[in-house]
């Protein structure tokens, strides 16, 4: 196994994501740090912080010349950093010293690579939004064609009262609405520039740092932070808090779907299943329990990052290596948990007849709450509730129907109209065409190219 198996070739199918990974690939990294190198030295020259010709010069060179990533290895095993050894790469490649002397004027390795982060970071969201957006209007379309299709609610893993597969899925898909309304008003503030210097007062940039950072936000269609953020790492933190939370609601899914499609029970058709290497009979929920494990890492990952919010002074360098080794992976999860939820949401079939099955064994007992609370109508609610706990042990222990044990001791009343799961779905069935209308106000979002 590699150090990661998001990047083994025998786990490729199960845990990669090539969109995502091609975002974080180290030629996409030194792309964009060439991007943000070509763009400063542009503002610049405009402001004449350095001569025009030079930053002509550089701003074409980031976009033609390339950098091998794998030659920046030495220097940054020593610096702890790439970008020295990327900016001598490139003042080498341009072949221009008198130009390329201005490569980088002014700004910090910090600024660069942060800067750089940022703008991938842009287009695995949209890639991401997308993706959501889909699975959606997916499970919205689940929603609302079994927004009255009864099953089984279960609570500690018991049978306790009907509710409807709608309002399953609608339980799924609620907090991935939230999730997607918390990622607007995450995007502002992620996805800002860094331009402050060596020490966050930007005090080699020139006469109006501001102003040249103000310019930079807008060269790379960035918003500006109005500061440095080179030790406030809190949208970094609020970043991988979001990237929990959405994989914690697609593991809730996929928990749902895994016990859904136990043996014995069968209430879901997965599109794809596993198998195993002994028992020929088993089709696992492979896809479903990846998500519950992708929620999991990225949980476990989270503390990390969170943690990582404690930078000592104007720079640390632990707490920024210790993102570096954490948002990667959490990046990659979030990149195979979106894309694999997606395909589930699309493939997944409810069996009805199954679920009918799961709701009445023949005693009855889910429609104890309903029959309770009808007869507190006679008598006071804790005789009442007594009285069918006292029927729930006999019908456990003999078998027979509920409803016929209340007609039995508290005739005058059809109690069998009421053990119907039309009579008691309550809410279910207007919570699963309420979010389908949600999900399907969603307008499609275009992923990045």
């Amino acid at each position: 196994m590699t150090a990661t198996p998001f990047d083994s070739a025998i786990f490729r199918d199960l845990l990669h994501d090539a969109a995502t990974q091609r975002l974080m690939s180290d030629t996409a990294a030194v792309r964009a740090m060439l991007l943000v190198e070509g763009t400063l030295a542009k503002v610049q020259g405009a402001r004449g912080v350095i001569p025009e010709t030079a930053a002509k010069a550089i701003q074409r060179a980031s976009l033609e010349l390339q950098v091998d990533p794998g030659g920046l290895s030495a220097e940054t095993g020593t610096s702890g950093v790439p970008v020295p050894a990327l900016v001598a790469a490139f003042r080498k490649a341009m072949e221009a010293p008198e130009h390329a002397q201005f490569v980088h004027w002014g700004a910090t390795s910090q600024d660069i690579m942060d800067t750089a982060l940022v703008l991938r970071l842009r287009q695995m969201l949209l890639l991401w939004e997308s993706r959501l957006t889909d699975t959606l209007h997916a499970l919205a379309a689940l929603a609302d064609a079994h927004a009255e299709t009864p099953m089984a609610g279960r609570t500690y893993g018991q049978i306790a009262s009907p509710t409807s597969f709608g309002a399953v899925v609608a339980s799924w898909g609620q907090p991935l609405l939230r999730h997607l309304d918390r990622l607007h008003a995450l995007r502002p503030r992620l996805l800002c520039v860094s331009l402050s210097g060596a020490a966050g007062t930007a005090s080699a940039l020139g006469p109006d740092p501001a102003g040249l950072r103000a310019d930079l936000a807008r060269g790379l269609g960035l918003d500006d932070p109005g500061g440095s953020w080179h030790s406030t790492r809190d949208t970094m933190g609020e970043l991988s808090g979001w990237i929990a939370a959405v994989t914690g609601s697609l593991g809730k899914m996929g928990r749902d779907l895994s016990l859904m499609a136990q043996s014995g029970r069968g209430e879901v058709r997965l599109g794809t299943t596993g198998g195993s290497s002994t028992m020929p009979q088993k089709q696992n929920p492979v896809g479903p329990e990846l998500l519950v494990a992708l929620a999991h890492h990225a949980a476990a990952l989270n503390t990390a990052m969170q943690g990582a919010q404690v930078h000592g002074q104007q720079r640390d360098g632990a707490a920024w290596f210790t993102e570096w080794l954490s948002l990667p992976p959490m990046l990659m999860a979030m990149g195979r948990a979106t894309a694999l939820a997606l395909d589930i949401a699309q493939t997944t079939a409810p069996e009805p007849e199954a679920m009918a099955r799961q709701i009445d064994d023949g005693t009855g007992l889910i429609w104890a709450e309903a029959l309770s609370f009808a007869l507190a109508r006679r008598m006071p609610r804790p005789e009442a509730q007594a009285v069918l706990k006292a029927l729930c042990r006999e019908a456990q222990q003999t078998g027979a129907a509920l409803p016929d044990l209340m007609h039995r001791d508290h005739p005058g009343q059809d109690w069998r109209a009421l053990c119907t799961p039309s009579a008691q779905l309550g809410t279910a069935p207007g919570e699963a065409r309420q979010f389908a209308r949600a999900a399907r106000a969603l307008a499609k979002v275009n992923p990045p190219v």
